[in-house]
């Protein structure tokens, strides 16, 4: 989408003024195609940059999405920056002075409001918190991965199935992003085959994560929709041609038609410009050039997940309720010790919530954070620190059900 932005802040310059106004040419004038980026790295507001630099700026030859005329009362403005937009004045707009209007076509994005701009030493500790996190992740994970084994061979169910495929694709998720932040410090500003091999390792295992959350929240809705009648041949082996063909399915897909590379992220800081950092992911160039497919696999794909899985713990929590209402009508009239009902209470309290919780890992509604990115640097850092330590939670959660068994 883009955003005509119309300058007609119109400025009149009779002949004599404009020769006697040497006091505005000391300094050199940018070049008009040099304005837009000048300004967006200024500390001040770049919509007032733009409008004071566009207006002196120096114009040699035809610049997309730029258009300057000079007229006056007996001629209309009539200027084109792109062959989609038009900007026409009439002529009694314009009083008897030469007049100077311009037209300028500027994309949608810089107007983006509010902008969270991430500074270089906010940078440096989101990437500690992330490198640690995952690191963590990647031990705890594999550890999770045993314990689930070790209760799959003791009572080969179904759910602990589920939980030992989601755990071993999660591995795979903070162990390849470790890995493309890793090579990328490693050869910085060298393209290579590894990276893209890389960036398709990190992608499929995204893809594989999310996929094995959704098939979790699928399970639930077996349990508490369709109670009865709900076996299904060789049910793990048809859900393991889902979780991890479909991510297999795309990121092939992906990688032929060259998807992979190096993404570079900008980071934003008001005194010392701009500053970049780079990773083994989906190719910056190719996202600039087709971004449908990065908003599908890594935006409207979570999104579909995470809002599914949302109802899924929803259902989990009414299910709870209603069986704690049941239980408090049961102990109604009844000549226990009130003290130790309360007590119990508290207790199944919080085991609950502590069920929750973990479900909301599980079914892995921390992604659903990713809206607070938006907002506030807050929401970063907690969006940062809780995905990041995931395998942590995944941990608790297997250690939580080796208790129980």
């Amino acid at each position: 989408m883009w955003i005509t932005l119309f300058l007609f802040k119109i400025i009149c310059f009779s002949m004599s003024q404009a020769a006697g106004g040497n006091s505005f040419t000391t300094q050199k004038p940018l070049r008009c195609g040099d304005v837009l980026l000048h300004c967006t790295q200024s500390s001040l507001s770049w919509t007032r940059c733009y409008e004071e630099k566009i207006a002196k700026c120096e114009l040699k030859t035809r610049i997309f999405g730029f258009s300057r005329q000079t007229v006056n009362s007996l001629l209309e403005g009539d200027l084109n920056p792109t062959s989609h937009h038009r900007v026409y004045i009439t002529s009694s707009s314009f009083e008897g002075a030469a007049t100077t209007v311009m037209a300028s076509v500027i994309n949608s994005t810089y107007f983006k409001n509010p902008e969270i701009s991430v500074t270089n030493l906010d940078a440096e500790k989101l990437s500690y918190i992330t490198y640690i996190g995952s690191a963590l992740s990647v031990i705890f994970t594999f550890i999770s991965l045993i314990i689930f084994i070790w209760l799959h061979r003791r009572s080969p169910e179904k759910a602990i199935g589920l939980h030992m495929q989601l755990t071993g694709a999660m591995f795979c998720l903070h162990l390849s992003f470790l890995l493309c932040s890793f090579w990328e410090w490693l050869r910085k500003n060298e393209d290579s085959s590894i990276c893209l091999v890389l960036g398709l390792f990190l992608h499929w295992s995204l893809l594989a994560t999310l996929t094995w959350t959704a098939l979790e929240g699928f399970q639930i809705y077996l349990l508490l929709i369709r109670v009865f009648n709900i076996y299904i041949r060789r049910y793990l082996l048809k859900l393991c041609l889902v979780g991890w063909g479909f991510p297999t399915f795309v990121a092939t897909i992906c990688g032929i038609s060259g998807v992979y590379g190096k993404y570079t992220l900008q980071l934003r800081e008001a005194k010392n410009g701009n500053s970049t950092a780079q990773m083994c992911w989906i190719s910056s160039d190719f996202q600039s050039r087709r971004p449908l497919v990065s908003y599908i696999t890594t935006v409207a794909f979570p999104l579909l997940v995470v809002l599914f899985n949302a109802c899924m713990l929803g259902l989990v929590v009414c299910k709870m309720w209603k069986l704690r209402s049941d239980d408090k009508k049961m102990n109604f009239g009844s000549s226990s010790d009130w003290k130790e009902i309360k007590k119990e209470k508290r207790k199944r309290l919080w085991k609950d919530c502590l069920t929750v919780l973990g479900l909301s890992c599980v079914l892995g509604l921390p992604w659903g954070l990713a809206s607070t990115t938006y907002v506030s640097l807050t929401g970063i850092y907690i969006f940062t620190i809780l995905n990041s330590l995931q395998g942590v939670f995944i941990f608790l959660w297997s250690v939580g059900l080796a208790r129980k068994s």
